[in-house]
Order: C-alpha cells, then structure tokens, then sequence
C-alpha cells in the first residue's frame, strides 16, 4: 500500500471540496477501496473520513418514501422496521450481498460505488480499460464467467457488483448529492451509473468534488416485493444473476410489474417495456417468456458467459410464478 494522508471531515461543504482535489478519495467503511489500495489498483493520495458527518440517520419523507443518509450501514438498513414492512426487496437484497461483518461496516454510499468484481480489474499485471484505458480488455478472450451479457462495449465486460443497487433500481430511488461549489443535485437511480461505451473508467454521473449524501426511495409499489440472487455457492459470492421484482396481482392476472436484474449488465438492468407486456396479461408461461424476450434483446455471450443468457430467462420466470402464487 503506498503512502497517503488521512483527514476527518468536519462538514460535507469540507468533504466535497477535499475531495475535489486529484487524488483524494472519500471513506467510510472502506471494504472496497481499502482492498483495492492493498493491491494498488487504487492508489489516492489523500483520504477524507466522513464517518463523523450526521450522514447515518434513516427517516420518513413528507411524501410517504424513505430517505437513507450515505453513511448508514448495510446491515442496519437491512434491519429498519420500515425498511423491511415497507421495502422488503431492499433488505432482502442487502441480506443477500457479502457477509454479517462485511455489512456491518459497508454504507450505503459506498456500495452504490463499488468497483466490479473482474478478476483481470484486479489483477494490475493484465490489460483493464476500467484501471488503464486504452489498455485492452482481457475478459474478452480470457475466464469470463461473471461478465457482462447486456450492455457491454467492445472496451469492457465487466458487471456491477452491487446487490442493493438492483433493489434501488427497481424502487426508482434517487441518489442525493452535494458538491464542491455548494450545490446539490437529485440523481435517478437509472442515470447514475454508466455504461461503458469508449469510456469505461468514468462508472457513475457524479462529478469532481461531488459526494453522495443520500438515497431516497418514493412511497412502495403495491405488490410483493421479491428479490432472488443466483450464485456459484450459497454465500459470499458475487451474482450471476440476480432479480428484484414488485409484482402485483389479482386472481392469475398480472396487474403490474417491475424488475430489474444485476449480474448481467455494468449497471442494473430494467427495461421499461418488458414490464408493460406484463401490464393485465395471464399469469403464463408465455406471457413471461415475452417479458424476457425484451430483457434479453441484443444479449451477448463472450464463451465462458454464454449460460448466462438461458439462466436470466430462467430466473425471471422463477420469480414471476412465486409472485403469482403469493
């Protein structure tokens, strides 16, 4: 790990503009960027600690929703009596990401940016347009089972990591933030994080010297909220793919739905039209598999990934049948 300095922030006017400066990073929890140092894939200068900053506290909105301070900690967002009568795929998604001790430190801000989980992102010895651009992409021809089928480039195949997100996603929240120059914006959950396209080191929508502050969520969907995560082991493992739904329905009809998958796409993934086919349609085998036509339209295996494809179609039926039943 090499050399850096360490500061607390006093205000979140002070974080932002610290963290204006070239190679300065924010830390909370630090469960990611602490092991990215260790292998010197990150490498900031300066750290600026925001722990001490009033970003920890989870209250109602005037509107009926919930707004989450970036600094609160996974597992307790996971265990909010509101939370989990209110927004269940949320905690259920946050019980299903890394373990007890990983989510009793890992905030809310810092999960919506973690990096991927590409094995050849970590490795500095091998190409990474994510860590070096214009250095290639060795998940292209090399093991790239939990890559990306869905919203990829030719400079990058990597996938976003984040259970909590896919929830996110599927509740449009929006992601608060405040920047060096004293203003604030409201991100929606769909603009924040990017695609690759030529650019796949730039993830997210937020600027030099901006920080999130919080997440708010509207009031909930009406339905069942279910979140269903398909992995290579039962726990501390990474998505391959993963579904969050809120599916309301009324005697074998589908009245509405939504669903957004992680482990598929370096965002997660939801498209609006699959969800209206659904709108008053049967309950059926086939009334899903239309639903993930859409979804899956232009997916794209590189080899090691190509499973992928058939398993999301899977998954999302799996889900729409449980809510049904519900």
């Amino acid at each position: 790990m090499k050399a850096f300095t360490y500061e607390r922030a006093a205000s979140i006017a002070q974080a932002a503009s610290a963290s204006a400066v070239p190679g300065a990073r924010i830390i909370a929890g630090g469960t990611n960027l602490l092991d990215l140092m260790k292998l010197q894939v990150e490498t900031p200068t300066r750290l600026i600690d925001i722990n001490r900053l009033a970003l920890d506290v989870i209250e109602d909105t005037p509107e009926g929703g919930l707004r989450i301070g970036a600094t609160v900690r996974n597992s307790d967002l996971a265990a909010d009596p509101r939370v989990r009568r209110r927004y269940g795929v949320l905690s259920r998604a946050l019980l299903a990401g890394a373990s007890a001790q990983l989510r009793n430190k890992a905030t809310t801000g810092g999960n919506l940016l973690q990096r991927t989980r590409c094995y050849y992102f970590y490795d500095v010895t091998k190409p990474c347009n994510k860590r070096s651009p214009g250095s290639g992409c060795a998940a292209m021809e090399g093991f790239n089972r939990i890559h990306a089928v869905l919203g990829a480039s030719s400079q990058c195949i990597a996938t976003n990591p984040s259970d909590m997100a896919v929830a996110f996603r599927v509740l449009d929240a929006n992601v608060e933030t405040a920047g060096a120059d004293g203003r604030s914006r409201s991100i929606p959950i769909a603009e924040f994080h990017r695609l690759p396209g030529a650019t796949p080191s730039v993830e997210t929508d937020l600027r030099a010297g901006e920080m999130i502050t919080a997440v708010t969520l509207p009031p909930p969907p009406p339905g069942v909220q279910i979140y269903r995560k398909v992995r290579d082991r039962a726990s501390y493992a990474f998505a391959l793919v993963s579904v969050a739904a809120v599916v309301d329905t009324s005697g074998g009809r589908i009245r509405s739905a939504r669903f957004a998958f992680g482990g598929l796409a370096p965002k997660p993934w939801r498209i609006g039209t699959s969800e209206e086919v659904l709108a008053n349609a049967a309950a059926s085998a086939s009334s899903f598999n239309a639903a993930a036509n859409i979804v899956l339209r232009g997916a794209r295996g590189y080899g090691g990934n190509d499973f992928k494809i058939p398993l999301a179609r899977r998954t999302l039926s799996a889900v729409l049948a449980q809510a049904t039943r519900a």
